[in-house]
Parts: structure tokens; C-alpha cells; sequence
């Protein structure tokens, strides 16, 4: 975690851009990062339905101008919050990747969609894990949805996150970079 943090503070320099667009470039000679070389980049194979599935949406996150592939300037703001990024501009993607359609709030359907194939992935790597998604996501709404209108908004999952540790575990989105990842990044 000191790591992390130490990252978290570190400036972007002209420098690191440059390093950044030798790797893109190396890695994307179409200059255009498609999902099944970001797939790659997480180690995420194709025939892991759940973390393919998970890795989609990660994916669309980051394509800001939904062209279906991500060039240089979204790359670089993906790595950036990936390894620096600041917990509140975390959960604001985090929000982001739930926010499936958009509106600025999240909806029962929604939270639902993500946290099943998450919970899914966990179960994968972990069968001893009980937790149900549709009780994940009623504890979610319980404790999220202060006004209770059904509805999620940013400022509600922001608050509800940094206060409670089972909510700030099943929000933030955990992509774990795979060791290409860090090794090329850091």
C-alpha cells in the first residue's frame, strides 16, 4: 500500500508522457488500444466470461469519446488514475463504470449488473465466499441511498464509500493490473 501512496502524490512530468507514448506506441502500433490487447494488459483471457465481461465495462470507461478504442490522451488518463489517481477521482470512475446509462445516478438494475459479475470473479478466485449479490446490493442501497428515491448519486456513493470500509471494498472498482502492467508503468 505505501507504494500506492507514494504514487498517489508523484507529479506527471514531460518526461513520463514521452516514456508513456514510447510504450503505447510499442504496444499499439495502430495507435489505438483495442479491448482484447486491454484485456492482455490485465491478463484477463477470453474464455473468463465474468472477467471479461467486468473488463468491458473498465474498458468503455476509459474510451471517454466511445469510438470502441482508446488512444493516447484516454490512455494516459487511465494509467495516470490507475497508478496515481487520488481515492475520490477512484470513485468517481467507480461511479462512472456503474452509471451504465449515464444520468448521473445510479439505479437498482445498475449497481446490480456490476456487482454480479464481481461477485462472480470473486467466487472464481475464492468458492468460500457467501456473500450473495442481490444482498450485496441491498446492503448497498441501504446504506447508500440516504434520500431513499431509489436512486444512487455521486455525492451519496462518494460520502457512503469514505465512511463505511464493506461499502469502500465493494465500490471501488479493484482492477489488478497484471505484472506487464506495473512493470512498464510504474
Amino acid at each position: 500500500m505505501g507504494q500506492a501512496e507514494s504514487a498517489a502524490g508523484k507529479e506527471v512530468t514531460l518526461q513520463n508522457i514521452q516514456e508513456l507514448y514510447r510504450r503505447f506506441a510499442s504496444e499499439c502500433p495502430s495507435g489505438n488500444l483495442h479491448f482484447h490487447e486491454f484485456r492482455r494488459i490485465f491478463g484477463v483471457s477470453s474464455s473468463s466470461t465474468e472477467e471479461s465481461a467486468y473488463m468491458e465495462i473498465v474498458f468503455r470507461s476509459f474510451d471517454t469519446n466511445k469510438d470502441g478504442k482508446i488512444d493516447f490522451m484516454e490512455y494516459v488518463a487511465a494509467v495516470n488514475l490507475i497508478l496515481r489517481g487520488k481515492l475520490e477521482d477512484k470513485l468517481r470512475w467507480s461511479f462512472k463504470v456503474y452509471d451504465r446509462d449515464g444520468n448521473g445516478t445510479l439505479s437498482r438494475e445498475e449497481v446490480g449488473h456490476v456487482v454480479h459479475i464481481i461477485n462472480n470473479i470473486k467466487k472464481h478466485e475464492d468458492p468460500n465466499i457467501t456473500e450473495n449479490a442481490d444482498e450485496i446490493c441491498d446492503r448497498m442501497f441501504q446504506l447508500l441511498d440516504k434520500n431513499r428515491d431509489s436512486q444512487i448519486s455521486l455525492e451519496e456513493f462518494i460520502e457512503g464509500a469514505e465512511k463505511d470500509p464493506w461499502l469502500m471494498e465493494h465500490l471501488r472498482m479493484d482492477i489488478r493490473p497484471t505484472e506487464w502492467f506495473i512493470r512498464h508503468h510504474s
